[in-house]
């Protein structure tokens, strides 16, 4: 999966990014779910380490276009995984309250706790994307706010937190067919906003603005990676894998008990 990562200080061109690509994954749809099931069971087993040692915190960051899949990786990337442990975050428009506040504040509140996974659907990254597209602050305060996640991403590092950020990568035309399909779908249609289609026409100035996101905010300690997401599947089996590995990495232990249970007995 390293080939999906985006190294630090990396000039980025979606265009030479294929969304439809599965890497080094020599199988198909159906081999692919079968290991996406493979990864999950090994995701619980270590979510729920991470929760019973208490000493790691892990924040996931997802970042898409409408329709690229931030809710369908959580729904299935996180199925099986002790609801205790796993904490969901979404960014909608700021409150009033949060408007008096620095952009950051609203965030620092929720990344995880000791022993904590949180998702992040959506994130502080909206201030340097929703808000550049639609010219809500001007150019110079964005440029300034990717060295200040920056560091307030470094400052979460230091302080034992493991950050992986995923953008799902689709095509243009994938996004129609994803939302012509909630349009087709009377079930679907809760999902479907016409501002969806107004947005759909600043497809470039959101490319843009992501490729500087991916360019200027992937580090060491908070990399990005560009997951391939035209196929569902692999989009679960990228996301699923690197969270296995970086699990594994934290080399969690099952605490040991604080009292002698050696000669317990339940009658």
């Amino acid at each position: 999966m390293k080939q999906h990562f985006v190294k630090p200080d990396s000039k980025i061109k979606l265009s030479e990014w294929n969304p439809n690509d599965t890497g080094n994954f020599q199988g198909g749809k159906e081999e692919g779910l079968a290991e996406v099931a493979k990864q999950n069971q090994k995701l619980s087993e270590l979510q729920e380490i991470l929760y019973a040692e208490h000493k790691h915190k892990v924040l996931i960051v997802l970042q898409a276009m409408d329709t690229g899949g931030k809710d369908g990786a959580i729904r299935r990337v996180f199925s099986g995984i002790n609801p205790q442990g796993v904490r969901i975050a979404n960014f909608k428009a700021p409150t009033a309250e949060e408007l008096d506040h620095d952009y950051l504040w609203r965030v620092h509140k929720v990344v995880p706790a000791k022993g904590e996974m949180t998702v992040f659907n959506r994130s502080h990254y909206e201030d340097v994307l929703v808000v550049r597209v639609h010219n809500i602050v001007p150019p110079e305060i964005v440029e300034k706010r990717y060295d200040q996640i920056n560091a307030f991403e470094h400052h979460l590092a230091e302080n034992g937190t493991t950050i992986l950020k995923f953008y799902l990568h689709i095509d243009k035309d994938q996004q129609k067919e994803r939302l012509q399909a909630r349009l087709d779908d009377p079930s679907k249609h809760w999902k479907f906003r016409l501002g969806d289609l107004e947005e759909r026409k600043l497809w470039p100035d959101y490319m843009k603005a992501f490729e500087d996101v991916l360019s200027k905010t992937s580090t060491n300690y908070a990399p990005w990676i560009i997951v391939p997401a035209n196929r569902k599947w692999y989009r679960d089996l990228v996301i699923s894998s690197i969270l296995v590995k970086t699990l594994e990495d934290l080399k969690m232990k099952i605490p040991a008990s604080d009292e002698n249970l050696k000669d317990v007995v339940v009658e």
